[in-house]
C-alpha cells in the first residue's frame, strides 16, 4: 500500500510559476513511476507528466517546454515545476504513483488556478 500526499497548489496570474510537490509513503520500494495528472471542470483526467525509474520522462504536448517533472528517490517524492502558466492550465492536479505490480495510487488533489 502506498499513501500519496500533494502540496503546492494555489492561485497565480498568467505567466507565473508554481511548484507542486508529492510525497509517497508506505510500500515505496515497489514504485515503478511517479507523476502528475490533472482534471479541469467538465473534462476527463489527463496526463501532465511522468517520470520513471531513471531520467525517462513523458510530457503532455500542451505542457512541453513549460513544465518540468523531477523525482527525489531518497525522499520518495516527485515535483512539478510549472512555468509560463496559462488559464487553460487551471485544474485539480493529482499525484500518481504506479507500483511494480501496476497498481495506481492517487493523492487527494491540489487546485491550481491561473487567472488571465
Amino acid at each position: 500500500q502506498v499513501h500519496v500526499v500533494e502540496s503546492g497548489g494555489g492561485l497565480v496570474q498568467a505567466g507565473g510559476s508554481l511548484r507542486l510537490s508529492c510525497a509517497a509513503s508506505g510500500s515505496t520500494l515497489s514504485i515503478r513511476t511517479m507523476g502528475w495528472f490533472r482534471q479541469a471542470p467538465g473534462k476527463q483526467r489527463e496526463l501532465v507528466a511522468l517520470i520513471g525509474t531513471s531520467t525517462d520522462t513523458n510530457y503532455a504536448d500542451s505542457v512541453k517546454g513549460r513544465f518540468t517533472v523531477s523525482r527525489d528517490y531518497a525522499k520518495n517524492a516527485v515535483y512539478l515545476q510549472m512555468n509560463s502558466l496559462k488559464p487553460e492550465d487551471t485544474a485539480v492536479y493529482y499525484c500518481n504513483v504506479l507500483s511494480a505490480d501496476l497498481h495506481n495510487y492517487w493523492g487527494q488533489g491540489t487546485q491550481v488556478t491561473v487567472s488571465s
